[in-house]
């Protein structure tokens, strides 16, 4: 199970697809809603910094697939998004894709 962000750990791996590739950090409540009151008198600052790291194509998909005031407040962990058949149909067809290394999109 991936953790929320922290300075000394990332892991190597996305835990929605298992795919080893590089890593981007989702916040679970979307920054741009954290000014917005409800979310300043529902949760601490910690909280609304939290996060996971997952790979670019999980992380797309899941913004396509919901808008942020639904991720903020239905899909706000990560037990959420691993359980919503949607972002889990998404992430089943990233799992098949090839992992293109860093290297070889610099050079694309």
């Amino acid at each position: 199970m991936a953790k929320t962000r922290s300075i000394s750990y990332r892991p190597t791996c996305c835990p929605l697809c298992q795919r080893q590739t590089e890593l981007t950090f989702h916040h679970l409540i979307p920054r741009k809603l954290h000014r917005r009151p409800f979310f300043r008198k529902t949760y601490t600052k910690d909280h609304l910094h939290q996060g996971v790291y997952i790979c670019r194509l999980c992380h797309n998909g899941i913004h396509k697939l919901y808008d942020e005031m639904y991720l903020a407040k239905h899909l706000n962990t990560l037990e959420a998004l691993e359980n919503d058949p949607a972002i889990s149909k998404h992430c089943q067809w990233v799992a098949r894709q090839k992992v293109v290394s860093t290297e070889h999109q610099k050079k694309s």
